[in-house]
């Protein structure tokens, strides 16, 4: 044995080569990347004071994450009380905004702005209805210091004020609001500033006394047509109401709770959706329908120039939707109309 293994042994008496092994070598492991940490800087828009410097953000960070880390310096101003720029002139950031995605360096500026006291937009949507529904009921029931002292808590002969109908009415549409608003709406917004509540609520509760007032004076005419005018004014607003509520749910079907991602609406099965085939926003639609049947009904000019007020405001509202449909999606309906098929 050790004669073949001298023999095998080359001339200079080195040992014969081995072959390279079938098998591959492992790769080395990866060095973890690098993460690029940013400095938040963030500036009072008004005194440009600098009001605190955020070190080692996390560039996955979003618009919120930085507002949270503000409010614990700043705990009176809380992330939906807090506005955050990146130039003082231009839009307030979205709070799902990512820091890596704006167009600043490893050193952001961002500008602040007190936005004030918040509500919650179901808070600010529920006084708005709660009112006009409890003073609509106050003339109804004629409660003293409204009319003369000999008609308190006394009831019209005019059958359009009965409970039947304007009464009815009024309050059902009311009564449907608060319960959407408890129930059906998945609100995108998070809050709107206190002082806004006294100027929406006072709107809708200086409307609904207004039109209440004539509606259940004592000396009330009912409308030219009759009974058949009231009957067409109500049926106009019963079918509308209904319409209204099955916009809002179809609406919210379209949305996961939670989610802010947009769809286009679509009709459903439901015969009352069919109007999307048109309108981009039906509820706008089916919701000044009601106030004109209501008008009909009632044949009362304050209930006229609501309805008016109510539709250019409606108008407004329904244009601004339709463009935001037309910007975010490109296949969206080109046949459809903000509000009025084929009009407006």
């Amino acid at each position: 044995m050790d004669v073949l293994a001298l023999e095998a042994k080359n001339v200079n008496g080195s040992e014969p080569e081995k072959k390279p092994s079938s098998r591959p070598r492992p790769k080395p492991p990866k060095k973890p990347k690098r993460i690029v940490y940013f400095e938040v800087e963030i500036v009072d828009v008004k005194t440009k004071e600098k009001l605190l410097l955020l070190d080692k953000v996390e560039p996955t960070a979003t618009i919120l994450d930085i507002k949270a880390l503000f409010h614990k310096s700043y705990p009176k101003w809380y992330p939906a009380r807090q506005s955050l720029r990146l130039d003082p002139k231009t839009k307030c950031l979205r709070d799902e905004e990512v820091l890596q995605t704006l167009p600043v360096g490893t050193t952001a500026s961002f500008y602040f702005s007190d936005l004030g006291p918040q509500l919650t937009w179901g808070t600010v949507f529920l006084a708005e209805c709660v009112g006009p529904l409890v003073i609509y009921l106050m003339f109804y029931f004629r409660l003293p210091l409204i009319y003369a002292p000999k008609y308190d808590f006394t009831a019209s002969k005019n059958w359009v004020v009965q409970s039947v109908s304007a009464c009815i009415c009024h309050s059902l549409h009311y009564i449907k609001r608060i319960l959407e608003t408890l129930f059906v709406h998945r609100i995108s917004h998070g809050t709107m500033p206190l002082r806004n509540i006294f100027k929406n609520c006072g709107f809708y509760w200086c409307a609904a006394a207004w039109m209440a007032y004539y509606i259940n004076h004592p000396l009330y005419t009912p409308p030219l047509y009759g009974q058949q005018q009231e009957n067409v004014g109500l049926y106009v607003f019963m079918f509308c109401q209904v319409g209204n509520f099955s916009i809002h749910v179809a609406l919210r079907n379209l949305k996961q709770p939670g989610s802010k991602v947009k769809k286009i609406p679509y009709p459903t099965k439901n015969p009352f959706t069919w109007i999307f085939c048109l309108v981009s926003c039906p509820n706008y639609t089916y919701e000044v329908g009601s106030w004109m049947g209501f008008s009909v009904m009632t044949q009362c000019l304050p209930v006229a120039l609501f309805t008016l007020a109510a539709f250019v405001q409606m108008s407004v509202w329904a244009r601004g939707k339709h463009r935001a449909y037309l910007k975010e999606f490109k296949d969206y309906p080109t046949l459809r109309s903000p509000i009025l098929p084929f009009i407006l």
